[in-house]
């Protein structure tokens, strides 16, 4: 396993060169030149002058390309247009924030869809997963916006069960946390069950569950120890391929619960234009992109053993 992981890291740097290019395209080439979005439309030649030259833009683009990948190695993203903070230093402290909304928000969600998935797929066609399929149905259908404007009227503002919005460290955060936690929840939990109960329902009707169930084997225990261990791979690589959108997935809910985290540092750095900014956190989420199917591929052995990591 060990050799596997080591060739996978190998495999990604030329991922990560490709991604760093077309970022660094994308942000030096076609977003135009960042010297007249800093000093405005009154700025001086000289001013220009000078501002292009101390950021090393009369450089040619081959020789810029690889100052910006030196920089990269040393984990130094510069420094925000707007704040002139350090975007390493931004990013270690927003991602705390982040990951107290996240983390939590990731696994409540995914057990409780895996549970209500495998009960709608026990009881299929009948009351329960009519009712378990409309539901998530109409939890798919709800906007997050709305869900955040709603929730903060009625919960917070009117019925004063939550606070409207603040962060604090420890365990006095908890109640600042709890209501974007339960709007994530609803939001993605809906997509989460129709997915995995097609996964299900797709094993259910295999033979060797149907062998299991003419030797007498309830189907709950069929559920828990044949179906849902087979089912595990299409459900790991759903997981898989929602873990980048972690600290983006709550863009919204940072923003409007004034949670410092790297979504709403993200937001902000939209609203303000701030490039290098917005350039950090793209190459940071394919970064967890590629960790996250990494992980995914160690995990497809660890649920059927028929996969080989050779």
């Amino acid at each position: 396993m060990i050799n596997f992981i080591l060739r996978r890291l190998l495999y990604t740097i030329p991922i990560m060169l490709g991604i760093s290019l077309i970022v660094f395209v994308l942000f030096h080439v076609a977003g135009g030149n960042p010297v007249y979005r800093m000093l405005g439309k009154n700025a001086s030649p000289a001013e220009i002058l000078r501002l292009t030259h101390q950021l090393g833009l009369d450089r040619p683009l081959w020789v810029q390309y690889l100052h910006y990948l030196a920089d990269l190695l040393r984990f130094d993203f510069g420094r925000s247009w707007e704040t002139r903070q350090r975007i390493s230093e931004m990013i270690a402290t927003g991602l705390f924030p982040s990951l107290c909304l996240a983390v939590p928000s990731f696994i409540l969600t995914t057990l409780l869809a895996v549970a209500v998935a495998m009960v709608s797929a026990l009881f299929k066609g009948k009351a329960v997963d009519k009712l378990l399929v409309v539901g998530s149905v109409l939890g798919m259908s709800i906007s997050i916006l709305a869900l955040i404007i709603g929730a903060q009227y009625l919960l917070a503002y009117r019925m004063n069960l939550f606070p409207i919005s603040g962060f604090e460290i420890g365990w006095r955060g908890l109640p600042y946390l709890a209501l974007p936690v339960l709007l994530w929840i609803a939001n993605q939990v809906g997509g989460d069950v129709r997915y995995y109960r097609s996964v299900l329902l797709e094993e259910i009707g295999r033979e060797y569950v149907v062998t299991a169930r003419a030797k007498g084997l309830s189907r709950g225990r069929a559920m828990r120890t044949h179906v849902l261990r087979n089912a595990m791979i299409p459900i790991v690589t759903r997981l898989v391929m929602e873990v980048p959108l972690l600290f983006t997935g709550s863009l919204l809910l940072e923003n409007f619960f004034g949670i410092p985290g790297l979504g709403n540092m993200s937001i902000n750095a939209l609203n303000a234009s701030d490039f290098p900014v917005i350039e950090a956190v793209t190459l940071f989420g394919s970064i967890l992109y590629i960790l996250a199917n990494l992980v995914g591929d160690v995990l497809y052995a660890v649920f059927d053993p028929r996969v080989k990591l050779s």
